[in-house]
């Protein structure tokens, strides 16, 4: 699991923004959408397939401002957020029904090589250890900066310096095989 220690503004920021939100400031709310929406993306992506991750984004967001008020620490909303984002995917994968499996090989309708080898390489980021798999997705799919995630991860910057080379060590050995 990620800790969720944001850097001091960052948490002022949000806490002035939620606290607005929780008066019924929708504009309030849209500031944080946009400040945390490529970052939940990613948070799911590691967890979910590509095609459930648009309508968790908005499932995380909708739960997050229906309970609102109840968020007791306006400067945690980040961490609040991404715990939110986790056991939503968490309970999707608890409600996956029996597929059945085929081929790798097997090109999607309408999709490109480039896109079918995308899909591999997120395959295989989502086998990897958890702290690696968040930060790999964060900053390959979402293009997010070291400092960005780890502003939002509550991570320190080498931390994040550490698991991205590691994760990256890891991806470049599944990938060879």
């Amino acid at each position: 699991m990620t800790t969720s220690r944001f850097e001091a503004q960052h948490a002022v920021d949000d806490a002035v923004l939620v606290r607005r939100a929780q008066g019924g400031g929708e504009t309030a709310f849209t500031g944080l959408y946009e400040r945390y929406a490529r970052f939940i993306h990613g948070v799911l992506l590691a967890r979910v397939g590509a095609g459930e991750v648009e309508d968790l984004v908005q499932d995380v967001f909708l739960t997050a401002w229906k309970n609102l008020k109840a968020l007791r620490d306006p400067a945690a909303f980040g961490g609040w957020l991404s715990m939110i984002a986790r056991n939503r995917a968490a309970d999707l994968h608890r409600r996956d029904v029996q597929s059945v499996e085929l081929p790798s090989d097997l090109p999607a309708p309408g999709s490109t090589s480039s896109q079918t080898e995308a899909r591999a390489v997120l395959d295989v980021i989502r086998s990897l250890p958890a702290a690696y798999r968040e930060t790999l997705v964060l900053r390959l799919v979402e293009g997010m900066t070291g400092p960005e995630i780890a502003e939002r991860t509550g991570l320190t910057a080498a931390s994040v310096r550490v698991n991205l080379h590691r994760g990256m060590k890891l991806l470049r050995e599944k990938l060879q095989v």
